[in-house]
């Protein structure tokens, strides 16, 4: 039987060698996924850059196969993304994204790892109902920790809010739309004063999509905005929250078994 490419990441099973990978960081941008390959994997090798949805094929430093593949930008891509790399056989995801605390103790620079998200997407009501828990694996949650803690980085473990739009879904009024719908005033304090640490748009769906498909997910943000001061991504701290975002979803994957073992 002929390799089966999948339509939307480029690649199929057979593309991935004789030690295929379970395991898959998963980054919403095509450059952070770049970067990842090639500043922290070993042998890497391009699978695809398809739609934008660059994949890469690499080892960790205990030569473990791993991917370094991208999501796009939101939960509707994500969910295409994660259905086929469950389908080429990854078992654990990592998600590496970006996120604005609304918490006052969370700094930019800073990172929040999921364990659990209050999910506000579409997507995700197609694949469970709105009552389907959106937990991160505890497993791989515990992992990050560590690994934050062994590299000394500034965290958070709490819960998230995984909404679908960038502007509105997230309260803001310094956009093409300064006019909210009366639903979403004040839904930030309210956030807030439910202990929701951050916003971001891709880990809800893809922790109920673990629930639903039977694999491994979990999710690490670095800290780009505060929201309890600004609107706006703060550039300049910006690289620091993401390289240590990065940093630690790779050890991670570095000390967690492979499904089965």
């Amino acid at each position: 039987m002929p390799n089966k490419q999948f339509y939307h990441i480029g690649f199929g099973q057979d593309d991935l060698g004789s030690s295929p990978p379970t395991i898959a960081l998963l980054s919403g941008d095509p450059e952070r996924s770049r970067l990842i390959a090639q500043t922290y994997l070993q042998d890497v090798r391009l699978l695809s850059e398809n739609r934008g949805l660059n994949s890469y094929l690499g080892f960790l430093p205990n030569g473990r196969p791993i991917l370094s593949a991208t999501s796009g930008m939101g939960a509707p891509s994500l969910s295409i993304v994660v259905n086929e790399l469950v389908q080429i056989g990854i078992r654990q995801i990592i998600r590496i994204g970006t996120c604005g605390s609304i918490q006052p103790h969370i700094a930019v620079g800073s990172v929040v790892i999921s364990n659990a998200a209050l999910c506000r997407q579409g997507a995700a009501n197609d694949i469970a109902p709105v009552e389907y828990p959106a937990a991160a694996d505890p497993f791989l949650t515990v992992a990050l920790v560590k690994a934050a803690q062994e590299l000394k980085a500034d965290y958070y473990l709490g819960i998230t809010a995984s909404v679908d739009t960038f502007y509105e879904g997230q309260e803001r009024t310094d956009s093409a739309n300064p006019n909210l719908m009366r639903s979403l005033h004040g839904i930030t304090e309210e956030y807030r004063r439910l202990n929701i640490l951050n916003y971001e748009m891709e880990s809800g769906t893809l922790f109920k999509m673990a629930g639903v498909y039977n694999f491994a997910a979990a999710a690490i943000c670095g800290v780009v905005a505060g929201r309890t001061v600004s609107e706006n991504i703060i550039l300049e701290q910006r690289d620091t929250a993401v390289k240590n975002a990065i940093a630690i979803a790779v050890h991670a994957a570095t000390t967690i078994f492979e499904p089965g073992n």
